[in-house]
C-alpha cells in the first residue's frame, strides 16, 4: 500500500507537513487552523474561525476522494473552551450546514496557544472513504 499526500491547491501551501495523508482507505486530516489562501487567519471570532477552519479540513477530505460523511474521528484543539461552549448553538448549525446531522468520534481538547497566534481554533480528523 502506498500512501498519497493530498494538499489541495485551493488552500495554502503546506511547508514541512501535509494537509492529509491517503493511506488506503483511511484519510489522516492534518490539523487546520482559520487560515484563508493568504496565509491568514479570518477575522469574526470563534464562530468564523469554526467555519473556515472545518472547510479546510473537508476541502482535503474531498480532494482525497471522501465526504463529510466518511469522517469517523474529529479533534478540536481550543485555546478558549468557554468561548466555543457559548457558541456551540451556532457551531452546531455550521456542522450541519456543511456536514449533515451525523456526528463522528469527537474530541475537544482546551490549549494554552496554537501555531498562528490569533487562531482561536485546529481542526484536525480521520476519515475512511467508502465505509458507508
Amino acid at each position: 500500500m502506498t500512501n498519497r499526500t493530498v494538499n489541495p491547491e485551493s488552500l495554502s501551501k503546506p511547508s514541512g507537513y501535509a494537509h492529509g495523508i491517503l493511506a488506503g482507505n483511511t484519510v489522516y486530516l492534518g490539523g487546520q487552523t482559520a487560515l484563508d489562501k493568504s496565509m491568514n487567519i479570518v477575522s469574526g471570532g470563534i464562530v468564523e474561525q469554526f467555519r473556515q477552519a472545518f472547510s479546510n479540513v473537508l476541502t482535503t477530505l474531498t480532494e482525497a476522494g471522501g465526504q463529510p460523511q466518511d469522517l469517523v474521528s474529529v479533534t478540536i484543539y481550543l485555546t478558549d473552551v468557554d468561548d466555543y461552549m457559548a457558541n456551540g448553538r451556532e457551531i452546531g448549525q455550521i456542522w450541519r450546514e456543511m456536514a449533515g446531522s451525523e456526528y463522528p468520534a469527537m474530541a475537544g481538547i482546551g490549549v494554552t496557544r496554537l501555531w498562528q497566534k490569533e487562531a482561536l481554533i485546529e481542526i484536525q480528523g480521520i476519515a475512511v472513504i467508502g465505509n458507508r
